[in-house]
C-alpha cells in the first residue's frame, strides 16, 4: 500500500514538532494543512462579444502574496464559454503600461490573423490598445488561452475555454468541473530564465549524492562514471521544479484546498488543462478510476485508467463517478516529483482526503538517451512502424497487424538495467551520442550536444517513472477517435524534424537551428498531406504544438487515429503524425515549455495555395 499523509494530521504533528518555532511553514506546500475549502467556481464570460482586459495584479497563493498578470482581475483568467457554430468577437485590451501583450486561443481553429502570435500572425497589442479577435467557432471541447508575448504566460496570463457542442455529445454527464493545472513562482520569469541559462540543474534539488551511492540508491558507481563522462545527469527530468514553483489548481495552491463538489451517483466530467509554463504532470485520483473521453478537445473512445501524463498545453476530459459518502484527492504530481498540485472532490465543503506521499523521482534511462533500438532493449523497439500505415483509408482487416504494445507496468526496468547499464562495452562507433550521420539534416553547432543514435517510437510508453506503478496508466496507443478521420489519404511526402538542444547550456532548437537564426519556414502547400516524424535528440520530454491545425497520430488506429494539436515527445523517442495543410497562413510551431521556446525551439509553418510563391 502506498504511504499516505493525512493533511490535518500532518499539520497537527508539524505544529507539535515546531514547538512554536514555525516548522510547519518550511514544509512543502502540498504537505501543509489546508483551509476549509475553496468551492467558488471560476468566473466565466460568454456571449457574442466578450471584453477581456489584461493588467498586473497581486495573486495570493497559499496565503502568500505574489505578483501576477491577470485578465478581468482574476488569475487564471475567466472561463470563456462558447458554443459550436457561433460567431464571437473577443475584444482584448492591454492594460499593461510598459509592454505589448497578446492572447493565443490554444487549439482553436481560427483565421491566421486572429491566432495571436506577435511577429507571425499579427503585431501584438500595444499598451493601452484594444484588438478585436473575430471568428466563427468551428469546434467543441476543452481548450485554453494564453499570452504569446515574452514570458507573460508564466506570470498568470492564461485561462480556460469550454465550447459546448451544437448537439449533445456522446459522453453523458451530470456535472462538470474545469481543472486548470499551472505552475507559479514568486521569482520573475526573466530571473528564472537567467538561472536556467547560468547553470544546468539550477532548480534540481534531487541530484544523486555520495550518501545515496553508499546507501545503494540510484545508479551504481560505474554507471555514474559513464554518465558523468558524457556530462549527462539522469536526474535532469525538469528544468523548472518545486524549488521555485508552487503547483496550482485553478489558481489555488495545495493549502487552499480548492474543492469540486458533487452529489451521490453523479457522473462528473473533469475538463483537465495543463496551463503550466514548464511542468508536465502525472494526474491521478487515488481509489477513483477515470474514463478518458476526449483529448485536446476532440472525442475519443472511452478508456478507463488510473493515471495519465499530461504534457504542457494538452487537455483531457475524464468522466468519474465518485462515491457520495467520501472525499477524494486529485493529484497533479510534477513529472520530476518535486511537488504536487492538489484539489479535493467532495460531497460537501470542508472535507479532505489523504494525500499520497511524493513518489521517488525517476532516473533517465538508456532509452531516454535515444538508445531504445539496442538489441538488449527489444521491449522499446516494439513500436508502430510508421511505414506500415501507408494508406489510412485501407481496411484494417487487410493491413498487417501492428506489433502488440508492451505492457510497461509488467516490465522490471531496474532488472533490465536501463538506468544502470555501464556504457564502457558499447560500440561507440555506432552509439556515439553526437554522431551527426544519424541526423544529416541537423546543423552541427554548440547548441546540439546529443544526437539519439537509435530513437524508437515511444507512443506506448506511459512516461518517466510511470512504467512500474502497478496500476493502469494511459498511453497514446490507448486513444482512438470516435469519428472517422476527415482526411484519410496517404501522405505524399515525409518530413523529419529533430528536437535538438544542449541541456548543459540551456540551448534549444529544431534541427540545430534556433528561431532567431532563420526566417525559412517549414513550407507546405494548401491541401497537401504530409507525414511528420518528430525525433527527440535530447533527454527531456518536449510538448510540441502546431497552431491552426490538428494532426493524426500514427499509432496503428488507421482511419480512427487520435487527432491532436499538441503531442509530448518522450526523451530519445519518436512520434509520427499525418497532417493535412488545410489553413492558409503562417503558423507558429514550437515546444510548449515556455523557456525552451524562448531559447529557440520554435519555427514557422507556412501554408500557401499551390503556385503561390509569396
Amino acid at each position: 500500500m502506498s504511504p499516505v499523509i493525512d493533511r490535518r494530521g500532518l499539520l497537527r504533528g508539524a505544529g507539535r514538532a515546531a514547538a512554536g518555532v514555525g516548522l510547519a511553514a518550511w514544509l512543502p506546500a502540498w504537505a501543509q494543512g489546508v483551509s476549509a475549502g475553496i468551492v467558488a467556481p471560476l468566473p466565466s464570460v460568454s456571449g457574442e462579444r466578450i471584453a477581456l482586459r489584461i493588467a498586473r495584479q497581486p495573486l495570493i497563493v497559499d496565503g502568500r502574496r505574489t505578483d501576477a498578470i491577470g485578465i478581468n482581475g482574476v488569475v487564471p483568467g475567466p472561463l470563456i464559454r462558447l458554443r459550436e457554430g457561433q460567431d464571437v468577437t473577443l475584444s482584448v485590451t492591454n492594460g499593461l503600461s510598459d509592454e505589448d501583450s497578446s492572447i493565443h486561443w490554444h487549439g482553436l481553429l481560427v483565421p491566421a490573423q486572429y491566432d495571436g502570435v506577435p511577429g507571425i500572425s499579427f503585431p501584438g497589442i500595444a499598451p493601452g490598445a484594444t484588438f478585436d479577435y473575430r471568428f466563427r467557432v468551428r469546434q467543441a471541447g476543452t481548450y485554453w488561452y494564453h499570452s504569446h508575448s515574452g514570458l507573460q504566460e508564466q506570470e498568470g496570463l492564461y485561462g480556460p475555454i469550454v465550447i459546448d457542442p451544437a448537439d449533445i455529445g456522446p459522453a453523458a454527464y451530470d456535472r462538470e468541473h474545469v481543472i486548470l493545472l499551472s505552475d507559479h513562482s514568486p521569482e520573475r520569469p526573466d530571473a528564472i530564465y537567467r538561472h536556467m541559462k547560468l547553470r544546468s540543474g539550477y532548480y534540481n534539488r534531487q541530484q544523486q549524492t555520495l550518501a545515496g551511492l553508499i546507501a545503494g540508491r540510484d545508479q551504481r558507481a560505474n554507471a555514474r562514471v559513464d554518465w558523468g563522462a558524457m556530462r549527462m545527469d539522469p536526474t535532469d527530468i525538469s528544468d523548472g521544479t518545486g524549488t521555485t514553483y508552487t503547483y496550482l489548481v485553478n489558481g489555488h495552491g495545495p493549502r487552499d484546498n480548492w474543492t469540486a463538489l458533487f452529489k451521490p451517483s453523479e457522473r462528473i466530467r473533469l475538463r483537465i488543462v495543463n496551463a503550466s509554463s514548464m511542468t508536465n504532470f502525472n494526474v491521478r485520483i487515488p481509489d477513483l478510476p477515470m474514463t478518458i473521453v476526449a483529448a485536446d478537445g476532440l472525442d475519443v473512445q472511452p478508456v478507463t485508467i488510473d493515471e495519465f501524463q499530461i504534457g504542457v498545453a494538452e487537455t483531457y476530459d475524464a468522466i468519474v463517478t465518485p462515491d457520495g459518502a467520501r472525499a477524494y484527492t486529485l493529484v497533479g504530481e510534477s513529472v520530476d516529483r518535486s511537488g504536487m498540485a492538489i484539489a479535493t472532490l467532495a460531497p460537501s465543503a470542508g472535507m479532505v482526503a489523504a494525500v499520497p506521499a511524493l513518489r521517488p523521482r525517476p532516473l533517465a534511462s538508456m532509452a531516454d538517451m535515444g538508445m531504445g533500438g539496442m538489441a538488449g532493449h527489444a521491449a522499446a523497439v516494439r513500436g508502430i512502424d510508421p511505414t506500415a500505415e501507408q494508406n489510412a483509408s485501407a481496411s484494417l482487416a487487410t493491413r498487417p497487424p501492428a506489433p502488440a504494445p508492451m505492457d510497461h507496468a509488467m516490465m522490471d526496468h531496474r532488472a533490465m538495467g536501463h538506468a544502470e547499464m555501464p556504457m564502457a562495452g558499447m560500440d561507440h562507433g555506432s552509439m556515439a551520442m553526437r554522431d551527426f550521420s544519424h541526423a544529416p539534416t541537423v546543423r552541427k553547432s554548440p547548441g546540439v550536444a546529443t544526437i539519439s543514435p537509435m530513437p524508437v517510437d515511444r507512443t506506448d510508453y506511459p512516461g518517466q517513472g510511470l512504467d512500474q506503478v502497478g496500476h493502469r496508466v494511459m498511453t497514446y496507443r490507448d486513444l482512438i477517435a470516435t469519428q472517422r478521420n476527415p482526411d484519410v489519404r496517404a501522405p505524399s511526402r515525409a518530413i523529419d524534424i529533430h528536437l535538438t538542444g544542449n541541456m548543459e547550456r540551456f540551448m534549444w532548437s529544431f534541427d540545430g537551428v534556433k528561431m532567431s537564426e532563420t526566417m525559412a519556414p517549414f513550407a507546405l502547400t494548401l491541401g497537401e498531406r504530409v507525414r511528420v516524424t518528430l525525433i527527440n535528440d535530447t533527454m527531456m520530454a518536449h510538448p510540441i504544438h502546431l497552431h491552426g491545425h490538428y494532426f493524426e497520430l500514427v499509432t496503428g488506429k488507421g482511419d480512427h487515429a487520435p487527432r491532436k494539436h499538441t503531442v509530448l515527445v518522450q526523451p530519445g523517442g519518436k512520434v509520427t503524425w499525418d497532417l493535412t495543410a488545410d489553413a492558409v497562413g503562417d503558423w507558429a510551431f514550437h515546444c510548449h515549455l515556455l523557456y525552451h521556446m524562448a531559447a529557440g525551439m520554435m519555427r514557422t509553418v507556412s501554408v500557401r495555395p499551390a503556385g503561390d510563391a509569396a
